[in-house]
C-alpha cells in the first residue's frame, strides 16, 4: 500500500468582510433540507434526518430503479392489482399497451399510483420483490433513515424516509441523463393516449424560472411533500420539504437563499507546479492539477479555507502522485488529484528546476 508521507498547507488568500453566518430563511415545513447537487454540502436543514411518512416523493426511487433496469422499451402487462390501486392515477386499463418508459413518465408527471404498481410488478416481479430492490438501492446510496414497502408512497408504518435521505436519492438520480430529462419534462404524450400528461409540479411549469424538475406528494397523514431541483449561474441545488403547508413558497425561498448565500466558488484553477519528491528530497517533481475545483461557500467562509497536498511514495495509475485536499475550519470539504508530468511533457524543465531549488529554500511552500 502506498503511504501518504508529505503534506503542505497554504491558506487561500481571499480578502473578504467577515460577518456572522445566520440562516436567514424560514419554512413552513416540519422537515426540510437544502443541498448542493455537485458537492452534497447541506446548506440548510430542519429536522432533516428524522424519518417520517413521505407520500409520493417515494416515486423518485421507483423511477430510478425502473430506468436502471434496462427494460424501458418492454411492453408492460397491466394487472387488476395496478388498475385498482387507490389514489392518484393515470387510469390504466387491461388493454393498454404501454412500454415501461411511458409508465415512468406517467409515474413522475401525473404521480400515477397505478403506474407505480405496474412498474413494480414488471421490474421486480411483485410488489414485495420491487420493495426489496428499493431497500437494496437505498442501502447502497446511504439512505440510513429509510425503509420502503411500496412503490407509490401510500401510508404505511414501515414505509418512511427523511428529508436528508430524499436529497441523497435525488442527488444520485440526477446523475442519470434520462431521469434528469423526465424530471424536467412539463408534458408528455404516450402512444396509448390521445392527450398529453401535464406535470403537476407548479414550480417547474410556471412558478419558478430556475426550476429543473421536481416531484410532488400528498397524503393526509404525511401532509404535502415536495422534492425540487433548480439551476442558476451553473449551480444546481436540491430542496426537500415534508409536511409543508406552503411548500411552493418554501422551495422558492430556500433555493433563492441558497443561490445568494452559498454560490459556487472556484478554489482551484488548472495549474503546473514543482513539488519536492516524497521519496528523495533532492529531486523535484513537476506536477499538475488538471481540473477546476468549485465549492459552495458563504462570503465569510472563504478566508477559512486551507489546502494541503498529500503525496504518494510512487506514482499510481495515470501518473497520479497524490491528492490536494481543501479544508474549511479544519474539516475536509473536497479534493482533487495531483498528476506527475513526464519529462517528455515538460517543455521547460530547466525553468522548473530553478523554481524547485527556490522551493527547497522557502520551507516547503508551494509555488502556485
Amino acid at each position: 500500500m502506498r503511504k501518504v508521507i508529505c503534506s503542505i498547507c497554504v491558506v487561500l488568500s481571499f480578502l473578504t468582510f467577515v460577518p456572522t453566518i445566520q440562516a436567514s430563511v424560514s419554512v413552513s415545513a416540519e422537515r426540510a433540507i437544502l443541498m448542493d447537487q455537485t458537492t452534497g454540502r447541506v446548506l440548510y436543514e430542519k429536522n432533516a434526518e428524522n424519518p417520517t411518512l413521505i407520500a409520493s416523493i417515494t416515486k423518485i426511487m421507483t423511477a430510478i430503479i425502473a430506468i436502471e433496469s434496462g427494460k424501458l422499451n418492454e411492453k408492460v402487462k397491466i394487472s387488476d392489482n395496478a388498475i385498482l390501486t387507490e389514489g392518484s392515477s393515470i387510469y390504466l386499463k387491461k388493454e393498454d399497451e404501454m412500454n415501461l418508459k411511458d409508465l415512468v413518465y406517467g409515474l413522475m408527471l401525473r404521480s400515477g399510483n397505478d403506474a407505480a404498481v405496474a412498474i413494480s410488478e414488471h421490474v421486480g416481479g411483485s410488489l414485495e420483490g420491487f420493495a426489496f430492490l428499493m431497500n437494496e438501492k437505498a442501502r447502497w446510496i446511504g439512505m440510513n433513515h429509510s425503509h420502503f414497502d411500496n412503490p407509490h408512497g401510500l401510508d404505511s408504518d414501515t414505509h418512511f424516509s427523511s428529508a436528508y435521505d430524499m436529497a441523497l436519492l435525488t442527488k444520485y438520480a440526477m446523475n442519470n441523463p434520462l431521469y434528469k430529462e423526465i424530471f424536467a419534462t412539463t408534458s408528455y404524450k404516450a402512444n396509448a393516449r390521445d392527450y398529453p400528461w401535464l406535470n403537476k409540479n407548479k414550480l417547474l411549469t410556471h412558478l419558478y424560472e430556475y426550476s429543473t424538475g421536481g416531484k410532488t406528494g400528498f397524503t393526509r397523514a404525511a401532509g404535502r411533500t415536495l422534492v425540487s431541483t433548480a439551476e442558476k449561474n451553473g449551480q444546481t441545488l436540491i430542496a426537500v420539504t415534508i409536511n409543508a403547508p406552503n411548500d411552493w413558497q418554501d422551495h422558492i425561498q430556500l433555493l433563492e437563499w441558497g443561490f445568494e448565500k452559498f454560490p459556487l466558488r472556484k478554489l482551484q484553477e488548472p495549474t503546473t507546479f514543482p513539488l519536492i519528491s516524497a521519496v528523495n528530497q533532492e529531486n523535484i517533481i513537476i506536477a499538475n492539477i488538471t481540473d477546476e475545483v468549485f465549492y459552495p461557500l458563504a462570503d465569510e467562509e472563504i478566508q477559512n479555507v486551507q489546502k494541503k497536498n498529500y503525496m504518494l511514495e510512487e506514482p499510481g495509475t495515470y501518473q497520479q502522485i497524490g491528492k490536494r485536499g481543501y479544508y474549511l475550519d479544519g474539516k475536509l470539504i473536497t479534493d482533487t488529484t495531483i498528476y506527475q508530468i513526464s519529462a517528455d511533457e515538460n517543455q521547460d524543465e530547466s525553468f522548473w528546476n530553478k523554481v524547485g531549488q527556490q522551493l527547497k529554500r522557502i520551507s516547503g511552500m508551494n509555488s502556485d
